[in-house]
């Protein structure tokens, strides 16, 4: 397991993370659907993540409304994991219950769910977390504020952004960035061979900033597994047999699992690897989320970092998903030809 740099924090996080969006479940409406595993197989996953050198785990108050949390902080005591072992990763925004103020990024939400996943977690801080999506009720300053005192009191070591257009993310760095607050460290979106869309603004300015990219869904809800056909799923186990998301093109999906079949043929790796690989292979990756119902599909994922592919395996699969330029990209890239370095 190779180990990679968060920006410019000095912070070695591993190039694969785990995902624990599968974790509970139970009664939990839509999470049902994505996974229900309970402690004993939460704990056997957690060894196997450990033994593999994986030190860096993702979670959030809202999976499953609180049972990830609660889920993984007994695993990893029930395993005697030491705390400065692992780099724990948690969110803020979602809706926990009916309460008026149980969601958002209200200073007032930011700081009583950090209290609550501390305790579901059972550890005194948190590693990273993020504000898991865009909060039109609260300022953008008074976010970035209050992410700051959040740090400041000792509970969260680092913040970063899940899910926000790029605009807010340059936004958001600049106010901290000026007002001598703590800045943003990373960014959690998705990103896979069928889903390219952070290409455009996000990955540059992620570039601009310093900023370590996390991608969720490298396989796009499962899709990139070789379990989905034009004539349809091939196992009713599969995520997105039950729950369509995220959304993507599936033709054009359906051409790349063809692709990294063959690729993957040369290889002797699975096509849920070579998508993988795919990913991990981009400018800018730092670590990429993978999560898994089943001791296998986990190893089998882990596994994926031993391949690497050659640049004709990266040209036939970016063939197939071309990011296509848009306005003003395209415009900017037209009218700048002249200021291009001198060679």
């Amino acid at each position: 397991m190779k180990y990679n740099y968060v920006g410019n924090t000095g912070l070695l996080v591993s190039e694969l993370c785990f995902g624990t969006m599968t974790f509970g479940g139970q009664d939990a409406g839509m999470w049902t659907q994505i996974g229900q595993l309970q402690q004993k197989q939460v704990n056997q996953m957690l060894q196997a993540v450990i033994d593999a050198g994986i030190n860096f785990i993702d979670t959030a108050n809202v999976y499953s409304f609180g049972q990830s949390e609660q889920l993984l902080g007994q695993g990893l005591r029930d395993l005697n994991i030491p705390r400065d072992e692992v780099v724990i990763a948690t969110k803020v925004m979602g809706k926990m219950s009916e309460h008026p103020n149980s969601a958002g990024l209200s200073r007032y939400h930011i700081f009583n769910s950090v209290e609550a996943s501390l305790k579901r977690l059972q550890v005194n801080f948190i590693d990273i977390l993020y504000v898991h999506g865009v909060d039109p009720a609260t300022d953008v300053e008074e976010i970035v504020r209050s992410l700051n005192d959040i740090i400041d009191s000792g509970k969260v070591r680092y913040v970063a952004i899940c899910n926000w257009p790029a605009w807010m993310v340059a936004q958001a760095q600049t106010i901290a960035q000026y007002s001598g607050w703590h800045k943003f460290i990373g960014l959690q979106y998705h990103y896979s061979a069928a889903t390219r869309d952070i290409e455009h603004e996000l990955v540059p300015v992620a570039e601009a900033h310093q900023l370590a990219i996390f991608p969720w869904s490298p396989l796009s809800g499962g899709f990139l597994t070789g379990k989905f056909t034009r004539e349809g799923s091939k196992s009713d186990n599969a995520r997105r047999a039950n729950f369509d998301f995220p959304p993507i093109d599936k033709e054009k999906a359906f051409h790349l699992v063809d692709t990294m079949a063959e690729i993957g043929k040369s290889h002797g790796a699975s096509i849920a690897q070579v998508a993988l690989a795919w990913v991990r292979q981009q400018p800018g990756i730092t670590s990429t989320i993978i999560g898994a119902k089943t001791q296998e599909q986990l190893t089998s994922n882990i596994q994926s970092v031993d391949l690497t592919l050659s640049k004709e395996d990266l040209s036939k699969i970016e063939g197939i998903s071309p990011l296509q330029s848009l306005y003003p990209g395209w415009m900017v890239e037209h009218q700048s030809e002249y200021r291009r370095p001198i060679k």
